[in-house]
């Protein structure tokens, strides 16, 4: 099944302390790379919030930011005053070697690091319900992740299916082109009997069929298609199976215009390569 790399999931799980709020973004990439934004609290469970992700994401860039909020009472909110002292002092040192110091804001010394001291909850509830809440908004991710890969699946299909028509066109011209080039050779060699006999007219043309020939570019187009709707149908991650299909068929479209000698498959090799490039533009978003 085909599952895109980008993706949106925002959770919120309520709990009798107060609530967790996780917010995950994805976006394509060649490996899987995660980074977090954690309160100060969480900051021990990144690792083990990390291997979570491993287990269920194989590709793409996951941004995780996540936030406590805590239920109103008295003593939900309290100040490291002692940290806070510090804090200044170590400022007003630094402040004092500039020459034009700026003044220290109590609002600015709340945001530093460790100043304000949340609710007193056991700390072992906290980061459960932060794992859990984590979890879940992996699975949500998960599944905006197959709804919109399975859209990118249809239009990979609706791709396959117009490759599909192009070789059907040149298939079904084939004989005609092959014909005509032989009714030109001839009018071509005609003025030139005396030096070109019948056997040697034939041998011209088998050299020209041989050097036309695209069958086997057309067999291999057929079964480069029918491995691509495989490995759609496959569990697994398939982004870098799909992207070199991409290029087989690539490879093969351009074999087929360099062998072209008439306007219908030059410019079937033309669609093809159109068709080739929206799908490969469509997969750099698959898992």
């Amino acid at each position: 099944m085909a599952r895109s790399m980008t993706a949106f999931a925002r959770n919120t799980i309520d709990f009798s302390w107060g609530s967790v709020t996780c917010e995950l973004r994805s976006v394509n990439h060649r490996f899987l790379e995660t980074g977090f934004r954690l309160p100060d609290t969480l900051r021990q469970i990144e690792m083990p919030l990390r291997e979570v992700a491993r287990k269920k994401l194989n590709r793409g860039k996951i941004d995780c930011s996540m936030q406590l909020a805590f239920n109103n009472s008295d003593d939900s909110v309290e100040a490291d005053l002692q940290l806070a002292k510090r804090y200044i002092d170590i400022a007003e040192e630094i402040s004092g070697e500039l020459k034009n110091p700026a003044a220290i804001s109590p609002l600015d010394i709340l945001r530093w690091p460790g100043i304000l001291k949340e609710q007193n909850i056991d700390t072992d509830e906290l980061l459960t319900a932060a794992k859990k809440t984590f979890a879940t908004t992996v699975e949500q991710l998960l599944e905006g992740r197959q709804r919109e890969g399975e859209k990118l699946a249809e239009m990979i299909e609706q791709r396959l299916v117009g490759i599909e028509a192009q070789l059907v066109i040149v298939r079904d011209n084939l004989p005609g082109i092959l014909a005509d080039q032989r009714q030109r050779l001839q009018q071509k060699l005609s003025d030139l009997k005396e030096q070109f006999d019948n056997d040697r007219l034939e041998q011209e043309m088998v050299i020209i069929a041989n050097r036309t020939d695209v069958d086997e570019e057309l067999d291999r187009l057929e079964a480069h298609i029918s491995e691509i709707r495989r490995v759609l149908s496959s569990k697994e991650s398939i982004g870098r199976r799909l992207d070199f299909l991409m290029q087989e068929l690539n490879r093969e479209a351009n074999t087929l215009g360099s062998k072209s000698i008439a306007g219908v498959t030059t410019q079937a090799s033309v669609e093809l390569k159109v068709l080739i490039e929206q799908m490969r533009e469509q997969i750099q978003n698959i898992e």
